[in-house]
Order: structure tokens, then C-alpha cells, then sequence
């Protein structure tokens, strides 16, 4: 079974999987060419982005929704003039949700941040990389590799790394869902040995509504056989639920 460790380290890889091949857009018009679009959050919040040109409106991209510490996929597209010039000015228009209060609601808060075109490269101009920084920043970067290579141009470096506070957050997510499983299958042998016919009773009324067909094997709530089903499978839902239980609370961060 994989550990909550592993499964902590390697949800990001897979939610940047997306991004893992890089085809240079090649579409181009005579006002310019068409450029594909990749958002990386460094932030412990989620973020969204649009990017828009302040002197064409028809002219946006983006929009989709960064998880913390993550990286969108390929968004379609934002038209580059044919030729870069200082000054030129990028529209992103940045919604990141943050929690308030003792009862940590989420404020969406938007901000619209003008952001100079970098230089084209030498080569193929390749995607437009917009970053959300760990202090909260807007970057663009031209590049047709990722961040964690060599060859990436961009000012920070590698992939985003969860923060410490971050991993126990999430691995108290997981904990707290394996221990629920804990609670309910106890909770459900209790009851079997408790009371047993009520238990038997309300578990074949609610398999029939649910049309489960391995109750087909018993003649009802009274059979010997069926008890025995329902306990050995609480039982082995039990020791299932406590061992995923044991390897996350051995992996906490």
C-alpha cells in the first residue's frame, strides 16, 4: 500500500504531468503569433489567472484554477505581436483564495497586475509561463522547457516545493478520513454484537434498496449465513481500515 508520505510527494509530479511536453505554438496571423499558456503556483493558495492585452480586449487567455503548490496544464492561447519591443504590457488579472477568521472562510481576492512582455528568446518563442511567486508576484517567462530544467530561463527556479505546514495539513486530511473508517467499522461491530437483530435488519433493508446483488446467496435478515457475511466483512474492513490508519500516522511530514 503506498504511505501518505509517498503519496504526499508524489501528487505533485502527477498534477504536473500535464505540462511534462511542451509543443511551441506555431500559429500565426499578421498581427502576430499564438502562444500556448502554463500557470505554476508557489503559493499555499489556490490561484486563478487570465491574461488580457490592454489594448485588445478580444484578446485573453487562461483561466483555469492552480491548487497550492501546483501547476496547471495547457491553456489555448494569447496572441504575441510579430515583434517584441520594451513596454509592452501584459494584463494578468490574478483571483487567489485565502482563509479569514477563526472559522477559516475563503476571501477571493482579485488583483489586476500589469506585467512587462519578457524579450522574445533567440529561437522559437516557444509557451508563456505565468508564475505566482511565493511572495505572491506575477511573472511571465518564455520557454519551451519546464522549470525544473537546466535550460529554463526564468528567475525562479525548479518546481514548487509544499511547505512543511502545508504536508501536515493535507497529511491531517488523510489521517482524519482513516480514522473515521476506524470509528465506523468498530462502531458497526458494536452494533452486530449489541443488538443484532436490529442491525441485521436495517443492513438487509438498506443492501435490498440498494439492489446488492450478493444478498441473493441468503433467504434474509434471519439467515445464519448472512450474520456471518455482514460480521466477517466488518471485520475485514476493520483490520483494512486500521492498517491505512497505521502507515499514515508513520508517515506525518
Amino acid at each position: 500500500m503506498m504511505t501518505i508520505h509517498r503519496l504526499l510527494l508524489s501528487s505533485l509530479p502527477m498534477l504536473l504531468t500535464a505540462c511534462a511536453v511542451l509543443t511551441p505554438s506555431k500559429a500565426t496571423s499578421s498581427n502576430g503569433m499564438s502562444v500556448s499558456l502554463h500557470g505554476v503556483n508557489y503559493t499555499d493558495e489556490s490561484f486563478q489567472y487570465v491574461l488580457g492585452d490592454p489594448k485588445d480586449p478580444s484578446n485573453s487567455g487562461g483561466g483555469e484554477h492552480i491548487s497550492p503548490f501546483s501547476a496547471g496544464g495547457t491553456m489555448c492561447c494569447y496572441q504575441l505581436p510579430k515583434r517584441w519591443a520594451p513596454g509592452i504590457q501584459v494584463q494578468v488579472q490574478a483571483t487567489h483564495w485565502t482563509e479569514k477568521g477563526p472559522e477559516k472562510k475563503l476571501e477571493e481576492i482579485t488583483q489586476v497586475h500589469m506585467v512587462e512582455l519578457p524579450r522574445f528568446p533567440d529561437r522559437e518563442v516557444g509557451a508563456l509561463w505565468v508564475l505566482r511567486t511565493k511572495e505572491g508576484a506575477i511573472e511571465l517567462v518564455f520557454s519551451n522547457v519546464r522549470p525544473d530544467h537546466p535550460d529554463w530561463p526564468g528567475r525562479v527556479k525548479g518546481w514548487p516545493e509544499p511547505s512543511l505546514e502545508y504536508r501536515r495539513e493535507r497529511w491531517e486530511l488523510y489521517r482524519r478520513s482513516a480514522q473515521g473508517s476506524v470509528d465506523l467499522y468498530k462502531s458497526l461491530l458494536s452494533k452486530l454484537e449489541g443488538n443484532p437483530q436490529q442491525q441485521l435488519r436495517e443492513s438487509w433493508e438498506y443492501r435490498k434498496k440498494k439492489r446488492d446483488p450478493e444478498i441473493s446467496a441468503f433467504t434474509g435478515s434471519d439467515d445464519p449465513a448472512f450474520a456471518a457475511y455482514l460480521k466477517a466483512g466488518y471485520v475485514e474492513g476493520l483490520e483494512r481500515s486500521e492498517l491505512r490508519l497505521e502507515h499514515i500516522l508513520k508517515a506525518k511530514p
